[in-house]
């Protein structure tokens, strides 16, 4: 399926356990959200276990996928700078102190490693957090992570009062 306009973008950055990326899938199928995946990714877009996470709801995935950072770029040149957010345990500002618009692209990393404080270093501006109470807790689970954003995102646009 291939969007006109998708509500928001929902970009990972190199991804690596199938099951989260099959069920952020089938989230953003729900949404009418366009998936980028961009590489390296930590398994086959074949893998079963990513098949049965996102169920029978790929023939509804507005799906993108890059081999890398460069390749995604340069199709999108624009959605570093404008229009973008990155979440991270590492970012400065909670996620709700974010001005979300439709068409955002929000970017999340992988489950291991993140986005990295050095990528984040260049976009600490546009860079946020999923407060966390608990100190002995680094982070939660990037489904989950992906989807208190996102429906704070449709909140706010306006999106969750049309449904």
């Amino acid at each position: 399926m291939n969007l006109a306009e998708p509500n928001l973008h929902i970009v990972l950055v190199r991804p690596e356990i199938p099951q989260n990326t099959g069920s952020i899938a089938r989230l953003a199928a729900a949404i009418r959200a366009r998936l980028h995946l961009v590489g390296p990714l930590g398994f086959s877009l074949e893998d079963r276990y990513l098949k049965r996470a996102g169920l029978d709801y790929w023939p509804l995935v507005d799906l993108c996928t890059y081999e890398g950072w460069g390749e995604f770029t340069s199709l999108h040149p624009d959605s570093p700078h404008a229009k973008s957010k990155f979440f991270s345990t590492h970012g400065p500002t909670s996620y709700l102190n974010a001005q979300y618009k439709r068409g955002d692209f929000l970017f999340f990393g992988g489950e291991t490693k993140g986005l990295g404080k050095e990528f984040l270093s260049e976009r600490t501006d546009r860079a946020y957090r999923i407060p966390i109470f608990e100190a002995g807790v680094r982070s939660l689970n990037l489904s989950n992570a992906v989807s208190i954003v996102v429906y704070e995102a449709l909140r706010q646009t306006g999106a969750l009062s049309s449904s």
